[in-house]
């Protein structure tokens, strides 16, 4: 009996951050522009960078971009198991975009099962769906320690036998022995699945490479089907924390250069969605540090507290590294902060976690009017709004803590002139919060937010006309990386392997 071609392919790597989203978003904008119907799809994602689906589920921001790349629009399916990561040794599910309990260390080998069940239904939804799945994996899949709980690498291969492509980053050094050890610590049985190595971020001439990776074939069996130059002006929504510090600038920032404007973003030990910090550091002069370095977030123009998995446990970390002095002297001499989602929630009056970090009450910065209580619901929305006449329309909520307005002590006014409304959170002085992610990617909006501030800290810095918006930035950005796999990688070989390929 003729077994059918299978209905996607696996985009696995050597290492993490290896290069799998960036060749999975590649190959769905490439296919798309061929007239393919595909679909994103990681069955498993380890990531406290999400987004919110119009369908109302939270998935990886990673495959949320991907189905941007492929012109389709994110549902759950496409990250049905999404872990967020709240302790060293706990991680909070969310299975099919909702909340669905906590994973314990000792459980992540074996105690997986019902989660491989509702992945491997979400890839049936989508495969009878779509011409082709491009599936990322997570990690590498020679971790062996962990093969037999795995749904997301090559226990999703074997389920529904997709061929395998293989990412190593040679910039990491030692590429030819990553790919070789991956294929050497597999079973036979896997093994079988690995049909394609590709090299991601190469820098140099090619025929140097090429003696290294005909020896690594001589020994695997396994062809090369691409190596992928160092791309400069790609960048991707990250799905950790890894290249949260993309934007870093390579020296501190320049307290002289006038008409620029230097922002300063605290890399929290639990940041999340961090993708906020992307459509800052996009504006043409605007300089954007990622950094834990009390002089660096002192010396800014615009300090920004992002969000946190873990709230209360990050204010305590600010405050033990001496960056809550820093924001109380910024505050007292008028200069800008602003509290994104978790970050708001730090510049409150007091924090109520029995659900998050279980702490109990702990004090917050006391810089804007508002008592935060985490409940068990989570919120996951996508709001509208607009900040003096500019729309907001790209902005979305996830989060567990509802930050309330304190009642006026004796003695005020009900709304003292002082106190302004933002984006669902609150504006006094010079500081700003919002419950908000993404609402700094509407481009009206964020380019007149930052002129406010430049004219605040006496910035000369102004919007540039005629510089592209961010979703412009965002379309640009996937069309060269579907170019550069065009010119590098044999898409149609690996489209062979498949029944997209087959059909053709």
């Amino acid at each position: 009996m003729v077994q059918p071609a299978p209905s996607g392919l696996l985009v696995a790597g050597t290492s993490s951050d290896a290069g799998k989203s960036v060749v999975v978003a590649g190959l769905c904008r490439a296919l798309v522009r061929r007239g393919l119907r595909v679909a994103p799809f990681k069955a498993q994602n380890m990531s406290n960078n999400s987004m919110v689906c119009l369908d109302g589920g939270e998935i990886g921001r990673a495959q949320w971009l991907q189905a941007v790349a492929a012109r389709v629009e994110p549902t759950t399916a496409m990250n049905p198991v999404l872990l967020k990561p709240g302790t060293d040794r706990r991680s909070f599910i969310v299975v099919r975009g909702e909340p669905a309990g906590t994973l314990e260390a000792g459980q992540y080998a074996a105690g997986r099962a019902h989660l491989a069940e509702a992945a491997f239904a979400a890839y049936r939804e989508l495969a009878d769906a779509y011409d082709l799945v491009v599936c990322e994996g997570a990690g590498s899949p020679a971790e062996v320690n962990l093969r037999s709980g795995d749904y997301v690498n090559l226990g999703l291969a074997r389920e529904f036998g997709l061929p395998v492509v293989v990412v190593g980053d040679i910039d990491r050094g030692g590429i030819l022995a990553a790919l070789y050890g991956t294929w050497a610590l597999l079973a036979e049985e896997d093994r079988a699945l690995l049909k394609s190595f590709v090299i991601n971020k190469f820098r140099g001439d090619v025929s140097v490479l090429e003696p290294g990776l005909e020896e690594i074939t001589a020994r695997t069996g396994v062809p090369f089907h691409g190596v992928i130059p160092w791309l400069l002006d790609v960048w991707l929504d990250s799905e950790d924390t890894l290249e949260v510090g993309h934007w870093r600038a390579s020296t501190a920032l320049s307290a002289t250069a006038r008409d620029r404007l230097k922002v300063a973003v605290v890399r929290f030990p639990r940041i999340s969605n961090a993708t906020d910090v992307d459509a800052l550091a996009a504006e043409p002069g605007v300089d954007v540090l990622v950094t834990v370095d009390p002089a660096v977030a002192d010396t800014a123009d615009l300090l920004v507290l992002p969000g946190s998995r873990s709230t209360a446990s990050d204010l305590a970390w600010l405050r033990e590294r001496g960056l809550a002095d820093v924001v109380a002297r910024r505050v007292a001499a008028g200069r800008p902060v602003l509290g994104v989602c978790g970050g708001y929630q730090m510049l409150g009056q007091e924090i109520e976690d029995d659900v998050e970090g279980r702490v109990g009450v702990v004090p917050g910065l006391g810089l804007l009017p508002v008592r935060v209580e985490f409940g068990q619901a989570k919120v996951l929305a996508r709001p509208a709004g607009s900040w003096s006449g500019h729309g907001v329309d790209t902005a979305y909520e996830i989060h567990h803590g509802i930050a309330r307005r304190l009642p006026p002590s004796n003695g005020e006014v009900a709304d003292p002139p002082a106190v302004h409304g933002f984006l669902d959170g609150w504006h006094v002085g010079p500081v700003w919060g919002t419950m908000w992610h993404g609402a700094f990617e509407s481009d009206d909006f964020r380019r007149a937010w930052l002129a406010q501030i430049a004219s605040a800290v006496g910035s000369q810095w102004q919007p540039q006309a005629g510089a592209p918006g961010f979703a412009e930035r965002r379309e640009r950005m996937l069309d060269t990386l579907a170019d550069a796999l065009e010119q590098h990688v044999d898409i149609d070989a690996l489209l062979a392997l498949t029944r997209a390929g087959a059909t053709a």
